[in-house]
C-alpha cells in the first residue's frame, strides 16, 4: 500500500488526473478532458488532451491506473477507458493528506494592467477592467451550472464545495472590476475639480495627469 514515504513525487498534473478517477468510474482519455474542464479548470487548470494522455502513460506504469478497451456506442473503433487501482487510491489519498501544501500564486494580468494605468489612457484602462469584469462574471455563471450539475450526485459533495468556492471568487473578481471603475470615475472627477479650481494639471513628480 502507498504511504507518505512510498509516494513518488509526480507531477501535479498526474495528480489531477488521478483524482478525476478517483471517484470510481470509468472514463475515457475525452472523459477526463470533458470533466477536467468542468471543475479543475475553474479553479486551478485544464490539462490538454496530450497532458491527460501522457499522466495516463505515467499512471499505468506507475500501477496507479488500468486500462481496458470497450466497443464503442457509435463508431468502428474501440474505446479505451481507465479505472484507479487500488494503490492508486492510496497513492492519492496520501498525496491528498501529507503533501505540502502550496498557497495560491497571484498572477493577475488586469492588476498588473492597472498598475501600469498611469501608462495608459483612461478609457483604455476602463476597456481592460471591463472585459476582466465580463470574463468574471461568465466563469461565475459557468462554475454556477457546474455546482448545480454536482450537486445530482452524492459522490460529487466535496466537488460542488469546490465550485461553490470557485463561484464566490468569480463573482468577488466581479465586483472588485465594478468597484475599481467607480474609483477611476472618482479619480477623473477630482482631476477635473483641480483643474477648475486652477490648479496645475500634473502628478505630484511634474507628469502629465492623465485623468483629467
Amino acid at each position: 500500500m502507498a504511504d507518505e514515504e512510498t509516494v513518488p513525487a509526480l507531477p501535479a498534473t498526474s495528480w489531477a488526473v488521478l483524482g478525476l478517477l478517483s471517484f470510481g468510474r470509468e472514463l475515457s482519455g475525452y472523459d477526463l478532458k470533458k470533466w477536467s474542464d468542468r471543475s479543475l479548470g475553474l479553479f486551478y487548470w485544464s490539462p490538454s488532451f496530450s497532458q491527460i494522455y501522457s499522466e495516463l502513460k505515467r499512471l499505468e506504469k506507475a500501477g496507479y491506473a488500468g486500462s481496458r478497451l470497450v466497443a464503442p456506442e457509435a463508431g468502428p473503433r474501440d474505446k479505451r477507458v481507465y479505472r484507479i487501482t487500488d494503490e492508486g487510491l492510496s497513492a492519492v489519498k496520501a498525496w491528498a493528506r501529507t503533501a505540502p501544501l502550496d498557497p495560491p500564486v497571484l498572477k493577475h494580468g488586469p492588476m498588473l494592467r492597472l498598475w501600469l494605468g498611469h501608462l495608459l489612457e483612461p478609457e483604455r484602462m476602463r476597456e481592460v477592467l471591463a472585459a476582466h469584469r465580463d470574463h468574471a462574471e461568465t466563469m461565475r455563471l459557468r462554475a454556477e451550472a457546474d455546482a448545480a450539475d454536482a450537486s445530482a450526485d452524492e459522490a460529487w459533495a466535496y466537488p460542488r464545495l469546490t465550485l461553490t468556492w470557485a463561484e464566490r471568487y468569480y463573482a468577488a473578481e466581479r465586483d472588485l472590476a465594478d468597484a475599481m471603475l467607480a474609483d477611476i470615475e472618482r479619480m477623473g472627477r477630482e482631476a477635473a475639480g483641480g483643474d477648475a479650481t486652477g490648479r496645475d494639471a500634473t502628478d505630484e513628480s511634474g507628469g502629465e495627469n492623465p485623468w483629467r
